[in-house]
């Protein structure tokens, strides 16, 4: 049972305990997440150290802020907040952190998986929500999702060099352009 205390929130019992369930679940992501930002702000070496320590930093602390209200609302629907470091491992759905990224390039391909990840949980929650009739949790995700995909930009912009090439830097293209052959005259 996942409704531990009263609450005269006006949404039927069992819409709350699927609300209660989807926040925690998020909540145990969020959890995961900061800390694997962190995992990448803490080790992060080469070109451009300090604009993505300090955008790591940033990152790092939105996702804690997400965490805190996902658990608050959850309390406030009358659940129990289940944001331990261990229930967080145990019920996150991302993967564990790549703990080969060293180069600034690596932290960024890992951090832009993972915070895609999030953002669909995010997203999916948005969705379930608007089917519980509960606009506020609603828009609660909403408002989250609005700042976790600018984050997610933030670092997608690092992988790509200008906007006329569209070459990712990290990664240039392997294939060759095939050159057109001029006619014999």
């Amino acid at each position: 049972m996942t409704t531990k205390f009263p609450s005269h929130i006006n949404l039927p019992r069992e819409a709350r305990a699927d609300l209660i369930e989807l926040l925690n679940s998020c909540l145990a992501t969020a959890i995961d997440l900061h800390w694997q930002v962190k995992q990448a702000h803490w080790n992060i070496r080469g070109r451009n150290f300090i604009s993505r320590h300090e955008l790591f930093d940033d990152v790092a602390d939105h996702v804690r802020a997400h965490a805190d209200k996902f658990a608050e609302r959850a309390g406030a629907l009358g659940g129990y907040a289940q944001g331990t470091i261990r229930l967080a491992a145990k019920n996150s759905e991302l993967e564990e952190y790549d703990l080969s990224a060293v180069n600034g390039d690596d932290h960024i391909r890992v951090l832009v998986d993972r915070v895609a990840r999030y953002a669909s949980a995010v997203r999916e929650g948005i969705q379930r929500t608007a089917d519980l009739n509960d606009p506020v949790t609603e828009d609660l995700f909403t408002q989250v999702l609005g700042e976790v995909e600018q984050d997610l930009w933030f670092l997608e912009s690092h992988l790509y060099g200008s906007a006329t090439t569209g070459r990712q830097e990290a990664s240039p293209p392997t294939i060759q352009e095939e050159r057109p052959s001029l006619p014999n005259a």
